[in-house]
Formats: C-alpha cells, sequence, structure tokens
C-alpha cells in the first residue's frame, strides 16, 4: 500500500519539486518507507512507499525498458507473477520483481484495457511519454482511493484530498450536495467528494487526460447476467465452485515479501478468511480482534471458540469509549469525511495494535456480505416487500420481529413503531432504492440540525434521483435481491465500509487491508447465482455457509450475522460532563463561527446524548454526524483561514 500523487498541466510550465514534494509529504502515513518523484514535461508524478513486495528493487515511480513509460501505484496486484510470465514471453524485459512493473508493460501490450487483465485493489497514474497521455485508474470496487480536481490550468490528483490542499490554488470548501449524500448514504456519491471542486475517479473507473481533454469511463461494474446456467448447476456444485475460487483468493492475496496477518471479528466472513488460511496455506496464521466493554458490541466469546478450533496466534485489543471518543479527531482527519458511526474509531486502533505487532499486511472479510446477501438491511427488504403485497394484513410486517436480536433497542421492537417505520415506502417496492429508505429516513434527520442558511443547500438535493442517475440500464430487469446487491455496494460498501472504515483507518496506522472476498472472480461468481443460494426465507449467506460447512465449528458456520458496531455518543462523555475538544466544538460560539448547523438544536441533541436519553440509531447517528462535520470543518476548512488543524 502506498499514496500517489501528480500534476499535470499542459500548458503551464512543468511542475516544481517542491510542489511534489509537499503532496508526497502529505501521504506519508500512507507510505513511511520511501519517497520518489519524476518530473516529465507537463507531467510531475509523485509516489509514498509502503514496501511489501520487492522490498529492496520496488521503488516508484517506476518505468518501462527505454523510459517511455512512467507509473506510480497504490495497492497489489495478485496475479502479477502470473501476468510478468506471459510478458515475458512475448519479449518485455524486467528489471524488478516488483508487481507494480507488470503495469507498465502490460499498458505497451493492451493498452487502456491493461486494467482488464489485472486482479488486485489498486489506484494509479501512468504517464505515456511518446503520446504525452496520461491514465489514471482505480481498481474495481473502490478498494484504494484517488480524487484529482482542476486548478489553476493543472490537473492534480492523489490518493487523499489533503495532498491536493497543499496547492494553494485549490479551494477549501464544502459541497452541500455531498454533505447531504453522506447524512443520506453514509457517503457521497461518486464522482463528489464532500469537498467543492474535488472529484472521485469511481470504482472500475479510467481516466485519460489527452491534449488538455479528460475522458472517463468505465471499465467494470457489478452485473447479474440472468440464472440459467445458475438454475441448471447444483447446489452443492456451486458450493464446491465458491470453496475453490476462494482458497485462490486467500492464496493471491497472501503474496507478499513480509508477515501477513488477517482480522478475526468472531463472525462467518473473517471466520472462512482464517480458515483457509489455517487449512490450505502454509502462511503462519497470525490473527488480531476487537473486544468492547459493552456486551451489546462485544464478540469475544465467538472469537475465542475460533482461535481455539484453529489454534491461532491471536492479539485482541479492547477499545473502551474513552479510547473512541479521544480518538475520533484523529479518524476524522484520515477519513477526511463527516461520519455518522463511531465504529471507524475501533478499526484505527486496531490498525495500530497490528503495526505495533511488526505486520504491515492484514487479510479481512469485508464483502461477502454485499456479494452473498448477508445483510439485515436485504432480509428487511425482503419482509417489507412481502408485506406490502398484503398492506392489510397484521402478521406480515411481524416477521420483521425476527430481525436484530443483537440490538438492546430494536427497531422492530415495538408493533406500532414497526408498521409505521417499515411500511416506509411500500407503495414503491420496485423503487431503486426501496432497500434503503428506512436508512434513509433514519440518517436523514440530521439534516434538520443544519443553520438556517445550509439547510435548504442540503435539503434541495435529491437523494432518489441522484442514485436513478447512476444505475445501468438493465437494472429494472434484474431480481430484487439483487437491485439491493447492487445499491449497496455502490453507496456503503465502496463510499463508507471500504474508505472511512476501510482504507482510510489502516492506513492511519501503515497498515495494508486486504478483502479476498472481493476478488472480482468471487464478486462475478456471485452475480452469476440465483438469489435463493444467497437469502433463503430469512437465512443469509446460505451457499457461502455450504461451501464451509466442513471447516468451521457450527457455532460460528451457522450463526446470524452480527454487524461490527461500537458505542456512539457515549463515548463523548465523561463525568456528566462532554469531552474538553467536544464541548468547544459544538459551543454555541464555534457552531456560529463554523456556520453550518443550529446552536439551539445541536445543543438540546448534546444534553440529549449527556443525559444518556439517546438510545436509538437517529440521536447517536445526528450526534456523531455534527461532531464529525465540525471536526472536518477545523480540520480542512478554517486551515485556509490561518487556523490550526485538529488532529
Amino acid at each position: 500500500m502506498c499514496g500517489i500523487a501528480g500534476l499535470y498541466g499542459p500548458d503551464r510550465s512543468p511542475p516544481r519539486q517542491d510542489e511534489l514534494e509537499a503532496m508526497v509529504a502529505a501521504l506519508h502515513h500512507r507510505g513511511p518507507d520511501g519517497q520518489g518523484i519524476r518530473i516529465d514535461g507537463p507531467v510531475g508524478l509523485g509516489h509514498a512507499r509502503l514496501s511489501i513486495i520487492d522490498l529492496e528493487g520496488g521503488a516508484q515511480p517506476l518505468h518501462n525498458e527505454d523510459g517511455s513509460i512512467w507509473v506510480v501505484f497504490n495497492g497489489e496486484i495478485f496475479n502479477y507473477v502470473e501476468l510478468r510470465e506471459v510478458l515475458v514471453r512475448q519479449g518485455h524485459r524486467f528489471h524488478t520483481r516488483s508487481d507494480t512493473e507488470v503495469l507498465v508493460h502490460l499498458y505497451e501490450q493492451h493498452g487502456d484495457d491493461f486494467v482488464q487483465q489485472l486482479n488486485g485493489q489498486f489506484a494509479l497514474a501512468l504517464w505515456d511519454g511518446r503520446r504525452r497521455r496520461l491514465v489514471l485508474a482505480r481498481d474495481r470496487v473502490g478498494i484504494r482511493p484517488l480524487f484529482y480536481t482542476w486548478a489553476g490550468g493543472r490537473l492534480a490528483f492523489a490518493s487523499e484530498v489533503k495532498a491536493l490542499f497543499t496547492l494553494p490554488e485549490v479551494p477549501r470548501k464544502l459541497d452541500p450536495g455531498a454533505i447531504a449524500s453522506t447524512f443520506s448514504y453514509w457517503s457521497a456519491l461518486p464522482p463528489a467528494s464532500v469537498f467543492e471542486g474535488v472529484s472521485v475517479l469511481p470504482p472500475g473507473h479510467l481516466m485519460t487526460v489527452e491534449g488538455g481533454r479528460a475522458q472517463v469511463r468505465r471499465y467494470w461494474d457489478w452485473a447479474f447476467p440472468g440464472h440459467a446456467a445458475g438454475e441448471a448447476r447444483s447446489e452443492e456444485d456451486c458450493a464446491e465452485q465458491l470453496h475453490a475460487l476462494l482458497v485462490d483468493a486467500v492464496r493471491l492475496q497472501l503474496r507478499a515479501d513480509v508477515p501477513v496477518g488477517a482480522y478475526l471479528s468472531g463472525g462467518l466472513d473473517s471466520s472462512v478468511i482464517t480458515a483457509i488460511i489455517h487449512n490450505h496455506t502454509r502462511t503462519p496464521l497470525r490473527s488480531f480482534s476487537l473486544t468492547f466493554e459493552d456486551a451489546e458490541f462485544d464478540e469475544s466469546a465467538h472469537q475465542r471458540a475460533l482461535v481455539a478450533h484453529l489454534r491461532t496466534d491471536h492479539t485482541s485489543m479492547q477499545a473502551t469509549k474513552g479510547e473512541i471518543g479521544s480518538a475520533f479527531p484523529r479518524m476524522v482527519w484520515h477519513a477526511e469525511a463527516p461520519v455518522v458511526r463511531t465504529a471507524p474509531v475501533p478499526m484505527m486502533l486496531l490498525a495500530d495494535s497490528v503495526r505495533e505487532a511488526g505486520y504491515k499486511v492484514v487479510l479481512t472479510g469485508e464483502g461477502a456480505d454485499e456479494a452473498f446477501g448477508g445483510y439485515d438491511l436485504f432480509k428487511e427488504a425482503k419482509v417489507r416487500r412481502f408485506a406490502a403485497r398484503t398492506p392489510q394484513s397484521r402478521w406480515r410486517p411481524r416477521l420483521l420481529e425476527r430481525l436484530y436480536p443483537y440490538l438492546a433497542n430494536s427497531p422492530a421492537a415495538g408493533q406500532a413503531f414497526t408498521r409505521q417505520f417499515f411500511g416506509t415506502g411500500a407503495e414503491a417496492p420496485d423503487a431503486p432504492h426501496f432497500a434503503h429508505m428506512t436508512r434513509l429516513a433514519t440518517t436523514r434527520r440530521i439534516l434538520g440540525f443544519f443553520a438556517e442558511d445550509w439547510r435548504p443547500r442540503v435539503q434541495a438535493w435529491d437523494p432518489h434521483r441522484a442514485l436513478a442517475d447512476g444505475l445501468p440500464p438493465e437494472f429494472d430487469g434484474w431480481a430484487p435481491l439483487e437491485r439491493d446487491q447492487y445499491v449497496e455496494a455502490h453507496t456503503l460498501m465502496s463510499g463508507y465500509l471500504l474508505s472511512s472504515q476501510g482504507d482510510r483507518m489502516a492506513m492511519a496506522a501503515s497498515i495494508e487491508a486486504r478483502y479476498p472476498f472481493l476478488d472480482h472472480r468471487v464478486i462475478e461468481f456471485a452475480c452469476r447465482l440465483p438469489p435463493r443460494f444467497k437469502l433463503r426465507g430469512l437465512n443469509e449467506k446460505m451457499l457461502l455457509k455450504k461451501a464451509m460447512r466442513h471447516e468451521l465449528p457450527a457455532s460460528i458456520g451457522q450463526r446470524t450475522k452480527q454487524p461490527y458496531r461500537a458505542p456512539d455518543s457515549a463515548c463523548f462523555f465523561s463525568g456528566g460532563r462532554p469531552l474538553p475538544y467536544v464541548e468547544e466544538l459544538l459551543s454555541p460560539a464555534s457552531l456560529g463561527r463554523a456556520g453550518l448547523f443550529d446552536p439551539g438544536a445541536v445543543g438540546k441533541l448534546v444534553e440529549k446524548c449527556r443525559a444518556g436519553r439517546a438510545i436509538g440509531f437517529g440521536d447517536n447517528m445526528a450526534f456523531v454526524g455534527v461532531l464529525s462535520t465540525m471536526l472536518l470543518h477545523e480540520q480542512f476548512i478554517r486551515p485556509s483561514m490561518g487556523a490550526v488543524p485538529w488532529c
């Protein structure tokens, strides 16, 4: 894992060394093992290196045989060994053992279609000196970030926005629509970022810049091609194929010249990864996990069961409320976006502990729920659609009571509330956002806390239209579960789980997280499966459980999904008072100076949370959302006014 940055100005003087050095320095946490810069005419490429493969020879920027093509690259190409063998047979000469070097030779061989050959997680910038052409590309599902902006007649790009903000010509302003998107779908829908004028290259996209003109195109997407083939195969055959595919995905992602560990939550997905490492590879199994003070969030009993089953060398760390509250500003600095949950903070603290143990790389289980239908949201939508067919039924909505057994205050506990809340959108069960309506309703309550000047601007953003504008033409022809999976993968997963809670938290500690379930071959296999192989009744991830049934304890393999969560507003109060930085940031003076939120409304929310009366998702999400936005403003917007960032 690394950080990349660069400048391209066809009508300007060449980028300066000091500009690129400042951009790369802002990414030091992503690549503390070395830095490199290359300037060639209108282009400057910068790189901060976290050395994982070819520790001695893999420094970047890196070039082809004659130096006409250069690349900077953040991520890993897991099939680089196989690609290199083919390229050598085709006459290409290599001077390193790095996975990065295959990129320049693949581009020579295949042009822009070189990305189709890659099995990996990446963000890259490639300069074709002969054609005076810049290529930016991002991996299929958005594991690695890549931002860009046009300012002062130049294109600037980087792994993180803070590198762009080292350039004086890049303005620092929050984007009201993107903020509204974050308080709807938990992230800004691409290509927007929460900063006005700064765009994100969407997952599975490639940008070419030639002669000052930029073109962006999609080269890959989740697609559900129909199930004739899947229906013809037996469930047993599909389970065997899935098992073999997962073993190969894990095998590829263990490639490294440094030790590799694994996260172990106690749930099915991380257990699958650790079991495959133990049973099908020779990699020493070193695992890491999180625990919590409160039983509602803690999964340590399940973690201990799997540790005993696999006899892994294991380390667990407890994230206390006090530690979460204290580390929250640092989390926002790395996330570069508002959040509505504190859950990223413990992941950052866990990454710290992995680094302290001497590891740079961990495998983790994200992506299984999106690919194989694991979330309660999918089950909830199934029940809501079922109930919508017979609106007068009293017992159909009661199926929702079977969901959320892990919540101390389940939203499905009260019948009257259940019928009203989960009945949202019953008149439009085929709407693209149907499964996400309840999440939208809860999260968008935050918009009511904005100040009078900001409120109409955030409320003007239409979440339904914005989502619909990005859907493929064939979307309406997919099964309901498939539509729900597509939306979840393009909102919560790519924008939040892989970003604010994923890449950013791992890289805060210079840790590379790898995701075997997001191997594109696994996703494409899952998309070809009939929905009943994923969600049967209210039993989630059916085929995955079947594929791994002989390798996991029954207590793990048949365990009901419990999403990873952390305590929220309770983390920010001690002894009946807000933490000092919280008290200052949410004071009427600070709120008034920023101009984002209504001091009166926020004051009431703070008092409710201080008194321990914020027990539902809505108030907790509002508190965390307001506080993280204020921190974002202090760290990234006010510094342009001479203020010192909080981090």
